[in-house]
């Protein structure tokens, strides 16, 4: 019985791996995907032009970092001039009542603006690339709280709850239902399916996200920022567990709501508020898990200030075994009151 039941599963799944990866209602998925995968690719396209263009200044007018440190505020645009020669960029700003002058230097590695106003330094401006600490949080942030919290959540939005509420718009489930063939094996597939495109769609763009975010980096640094290849697997892995979690509430949700958009919203505030709220709430959500088992947490309690900074709570991240037991208990839960609620479905079209 149990092998005439995997063939089933396999069955369902061919049948629903075209409609999954290519309906018209889900190819959205695939842009929320590649968005960040663009962002990364235009930071670091930055990154080689900003580069390039200080080589090229430094070749051209050479100005030691220790002589630039010379400079101090209070001196006047002459006084610079004699220490440090030419700025590589002058700009003028006048009003009627003050003249703001900004000079630009660079060692080759980092940009120094001075702004001058009515010809005395007020301001030494020093902007240099992040460093690999920098940029690894930058990706932890970009990945926690858009990928993650956004992009994933929306995609599983599209594409499983269309696994049944999209064949009820187009009039089709009924072809399954009248089958030789088990709700909970209809139910299992259909899953299973979804479950492959979120996977393939999203760790793919996790995988180009690091690349395009190391693309401007050499060899060494490109090493340590991703140690070595592991954070590779660590957010791949992240990615897929975020698709499984979600997935399957999603699943769940298309199939006992007429409008699935409303526990989806709900689920959204749920998560989005997830910073805000107690330590014990905190670990009622699949955010707090997934966070856990990133190899580095984005936090944004350092970067919050005034009244938010009261309300944001931290916890203990949860250990990577707990957190993973976890999720994917919660899944196998969800995904059987799932199948309960398939068993007793019934189509009418012309309420549905």
């Amino acid at each position: 019985m149990m092998g005439h039941w995997l063939r089933q599963i396999r069955a369902v799944i061919r049948l629903e791996m075209k409609k999954t990866f290519f309906s018209k209602r889900g190819l959205w998925v695939y842009l929320v995907a590649l968005a960040p995968v663009l962002l990364f690719a235009g930071h670091s396209f930055d990154e080689m032009r900003s580069r390039n263009f200080k080589k090229e200044v430094a070749a051209e007018r050479a100005v030691s970092t220790a002589t630039l440190e010379k400079i101090e505020p209070g001196m006047s645009p002459r006084q610079v001039e004699e220490i440090a020669g030419e700025p590589y960029s002058r700009m003028s700003f006048a009003n009627r009542r003050h003249e703001r002058t900004v000079y630009r230097y660079t060692d080759g590695e980092t940009d120094y603006n001075l702004i001058f106003m009515d010809d005395e330094l007020q301001t030494i401006g020093r902007h240099s690339r992040p460093s690999i600490n920098e940029e690894s949080l930058i990706f932890a942030t970009v990945f926690q709280f858009f990928f993650l919290r956004l992009a994933i959540f929306f995609g599983c939005v599209g594409i499983f709850m269309n696994l049944f509420r999209g064949e009820l718009i187009d009039k089709s489930l009924h072809y399954y239902l009248l089958a030789p063939i088990r709700r909970e094996v209809l139910l299992i597939g259909k899953y299973l399916a979804g479950l492959t495109a979120t996977v393939v769609i999203f760790t793919a763009s996790a995988g180009l996200q690091l690349w395009a975010a190391s693309m401007y980096m050499d060899p060494r640094a490109t090493s340590e920022f991703l140690h070595g290849g592991s954070y590779v697997w660590s957010y791949m892995g992240v990615t897929a567990l975020a698709c499984v979690g979600y997935g399957s509430v999603f699943l769940a949700a298309g199939l006992m709501f007429r409008n699935p958009l409303i526990p989806a919203g709900a689920v959204l505030i749920w998560e989005s508020a997830n910073i805000f709220l107690p330590a014990a709430l905190k670990k009622i959500s699949v955010i707090f898990y997934l966070q856990s088992l990133c190899p580095v947490v984005a936090s944004p309690g350092g970067d919050v200030s005034g009244i938010w900074a009261l309300l944001v709570s931290s916890a203990e991240p949860t250990p990577a075994v707990l957190a993973i037991t976890g999720l994917l208990a919660v899944t196998l839960l969800i995904l059987a009151a799932a199948s309960v609620r398939a068993r007793k479905l019934e189509i009418n079209y012309g309420t549905d």
